[in-house]
């Protein structure tokens, strides 16, 4: 019985200092927690907001809990992961094997994750393949090739280096012949305060994304360390069915420099350093607003395990601040005196137009970014707008209309009001019946948890003959519809 007694009293022990060790983490979550708070209550004050009002009472909690989520890797061990998950295959008597089982090459591709670039602090996308060659009668279980890529993901990173750490920890940590990795990645650009965020090409339909920019690595250990050699043509091949290109003995790898959008921003000084560009005169009072943005900025870094004197990190405060001041409050007023006068609106009491000899015109496919009030996060993609106006009148030129898109898109918002805002600012400065249409890529949706890479959200405003008459409705959307087959 002594000898039970003492194993049951150890094993309480044994419990205790566990159950002790989780209370220790749960205390410095909320901790860490309440210091992100703190500072992104800063963030929104230094930006004219008030993080009392309705929309942004718990924006400093869902930023909190995003970062927290987004950087999870931190905090987990690649060895935790892999234990347990390597499986006996027969087959496999060297290092080298048949094709097929334990000898062969096995790949893993197009794994949707998403990690935090560290040079801007925004999230940007990846898609990572990873190959391997068996060895010494194991394979790993293949969920734990995409757990193992996303605990490195899950952390500030850059491209290059993220294909490094995991190609180096799976090598290291399941001990195969080789392993290869490789890495789409895409990055939202990063226009200077007062500039549009430009149009840019599908990169791919899968991702579905406008306005990135796009960078491919590569990395290689053990048999894949010879890019010549037949393994990795193998590789390639395999990537190739899946539509990705790249091309053998050309290293695609790009510094955070050039990776980096946000690093235009940046200038050398005097002492060798760099410094981010002032995009517009301020005044003193708000100089020390931004510092006050940058030190809590810095302080987010702190809370989440971070250095901000690390090398790599030294510019990233002022460069996120750089991409919030795209969105701070202002009082200004959308000019459109410039764009001639209003028309009288051709709306009657029933809400039908006045004139059966109205025209239908529409402007497709008008970029624009903005940046969610919930989470800080920036959502982009297109709009569509539809307007009927008396014929023989000139069409609204698309820049104003773009203009208008840029006004409301430049502010923390949310989709549903921004579709709504266009609307009526159309209809009401120009005096015509309008639909609007917007489709856009939020970025929260992949770093909160979701990580559903490549959704997407439509909203639809409608004034006038379009909230009445189902034929214009139709109309319009098919043209929406035609111009994305017709790849306009």
């Amino acid at each position: 019985m002594g000898a039970l007694d003492e194993g049951h009293f150890a094993g309480e022990l044994e419990n205790g200092v566990k159950l002790g060790s989780l209370e220790l983490d749960l205390k410095d979550e909320s901790e860490t927690t309440v210091e992100i708070e703190d500072a992104v209550k800063v963030l929104l004050q230094g930006l004219g907001e008030d993080s009392n009002r309705e929309g942004l009472k718990k924006t400093p909690l869902r930023v909190a809990k995003a970062l927290r989520e987004g950087t999870r890797g931190y905090r987990q061990k690649v060895k935790d992961i892999v234990h347990g998950a390597l499986f006996p295959e027969a087959g496999l008597d060297s290092v080298v094997g048949q094709a097929g089982g334990a000898g062969g090459l096995v790949v893993v591709r197009d794994l949707d994750l998403f990690s935090y670039c560290e040079s801007c602090l925004l999230p940007f996308q990846v898609q990572c393949h990873v190959g391997y060659v068996p060895s010494g009668q194991r394979v790993l279980g293949l969920s734990k090739l995409s757990r193992v890529a996303d605990v490195f993901a899950k952390r500030l990173q850059d491209p290059q280096h993220l294909a490094d750490e995991v190609c180096s920890a799976l090598y290291n940590g399941i001990k195969p012949a080789g392993v290869a990795v490789v890495l789409q990645c895409w990055h939202i650009r990063f226009p200077e305060v007062g500039q549009s965020f430009p149009d840019q090409s599908h990169h791919s339909a899968k991702m579905g994304v406008q306005g990135w920019v796009r960078t491919l690595v590569h990395s290689g250990s053990g048999v894949f360390e010879n890019e010549n050699g037949d393994v990795w043509s193998d590789f390639l091949a395999l990537l190739k069915f899946r539509g990705v290109i790249v091309e053998k003995n050309h290293t695609q790898t790009t510094t955070s420099l050039c990776w980096c959008p946000s690093r235009s921003l940046d200038v050398p000084v005097s002492n060798g350093h760099l410094s981010t560009r002032n995009c517009c005169k301020v005044s003193s009072k708000t100089g020390s607003s931004q510092s006050a943005m940058i030190s809590a900025v810095a302080a987010i870094l702190r809370s989440l395990g971070e250095d901000p004197l690390r090398k790599e990190l030294v510019g990233t405060p002022h460069r996120f601040v750089q991409w919030l001041m795209n969105f701070k409050k202002c009082n200004l007023e959308i000019k459109l005196n410039g764009f001639g006068p209003a028309k009288p609106n051709m709306f009657e009491e029933n809400g039908n137009a006045s004139c059966n000899q109205d025209e239908m015109q529409s402007e497709l496919n008008i970029p624009f970014c903005s940046q969610c009030e919930h989470h800080l996060l920036p959502f982009h993609g297109v709009l569509h707008i539809g307007y009927f106006q008396a014929g023989g009148d000139e069409p609204i030129e698309r820049s104003i209309l773009e203009s208008i898109v840029h006004f409301y898109g430049c502010k923390l918002q949310v989709q549903e009001r921004l579709t709504r805002q266009i609307a009526e600012t159309v209809s009401s400065a120009f005096g015509v019946e309008v639909m609007v249409v917007v489709e856009a890529n939020h970025i929260c949706m992949i770093s909160r948890g979701i990580e559903k890479v490549g959704s997407s959200t439509a909203t639809i405003a409608v004034l006038g003959r379009f909230s009445t008459d189902p034929t214009a409705k139709a109309m319009f959307l098919q043209s929406v519809s035609d111009s994305k087959t017709s790849g306009e």
